[in-house]
């Protein structure tokens, strides 16, 4: 059994204006997505700058998410690390406090062969007793998951259960499902391909759009899995401007200005990420009004 289907958000981090994490304002969103249609929440991912967390805050941040989700909807706790004991570590606490999955991104910068990424999953598989996702997004890495390689872990390894797929490569999707023969809990990590890996039998996604518009993600795939593809359809593509807008910097600039334009302010972001260009905000608010969300 899949550990989510739908769309889960992959959160933002607020943080106060001395950069610490602002935990009453993620109590705030928590709630919000847990009452607006959001199947799962994936805590300290790269939309939450995980990448800037020391590790004492990222499993402070990952404990709080599951203590305040309240069993509502799954967390699924971000512990990927480019030292595959870093990631043991967060991986093991994460499970051992209750996450009810793991996503676990690619080493990066250091990389590694694909005998290195089977190592290096098998080994915090080993070690970390919770469903596990893969995830494989080479144009943030630097390292892809080759299909063969997915389908390997899949099917040896009993924990590995998925993989969130970024690639923006649908021949590579394919070829993931034809090697598991479709035995594998995958997600979209592209918003503006939702529809076209559920079609390949996909779970759902992983989302920055459900940060802004958590009704209308989860809708995306509701109706998919309903049999209203067209439906299904019509809202993936009325989404299109919004997630070009989303991405039109280095996420997560564009979806954090876009919190606060909603009036859930989510404070700065942490260098050496840099605020969104005013230029880009004008076209940001553009897009979400004409996506049909109130701006503050």
């Amino acid at each position: 059994m899949a550990i989510f289907t739908g769309a889960g958000v992959a959160i933002v981090t607020p943080f106060h204006e001395d950069g610490s994490i602002h935990y009453d304002r993620l109590d705030e969103l928590i709630d919000f997505h847990c009452e607006n249609g959001t199947d799962s929440i994936i805590i300290c991912g790269t939309t939450g700058e995980s990448a800037t967390m020391t590790e004492q805050e990222h499993v402070e941040c990952v404990k709080f998410a599951i203590d305040r989700a309240k069993g509502r909807i799954p967390v699924i706790a971000g512990t990927g690390s480019n030292c595959t004991r870093t990631a043991i570590e967060l991986s093991k606490e994460a499970a051992d406090y209750g996450a009810d999955g793991l996503l676990l991104v690619t080493p990066y910068y250091n990389k590694a062969t694909q005998a290195g990424l089977i190592a290096h999953y098998s080994a915090i598989a080993k070690e970390a007793k919770a469903p596990i996702i893969m995830y494989s997004v080479a144009s943030r890495t630097g390292c892809n998951i080759e299909p063969a390689t997915v389908a390997y872990l899949v099917k040896n390894v009993e924990n590995i259960v998925g993989v969130k797929e970024a690639s923006g490569n649908i021949s590579q999707v394919a070829k993931i499902m034809a090697l598991t023969d479709g035995e594998i809990d995958l997600y979209s990590g592209n918003d503006d391909q939702i529809v076209p890996l559920l079609s390949l039998g996909a779970k759902g996604v992983i989302s920055v759009l459900s940060n802004v518009a958590p009704r209308e993600t989860h809708e995306i795939c509701e109706k998919f899995f309903a049999g209203d593809i067209e439906g299904s359809c019509e809202l993936q593509l009325k989404a299109i401007p919004l997630i070009d807008q989303l991405f039109c910097e280095v996420n997560p600039i564009p979806v954090k200005k876009a919190m606060k334009l909603m009036g859930k302010d989510c404070g700065p972001l942490r260098m050496p990420m840099t605020e969104l260009t005013p230029e880009h905000e004008k076209t940001l608010a553009q897009a979400m009004k004409d996506f049909g969300i109130t701006l503050a």
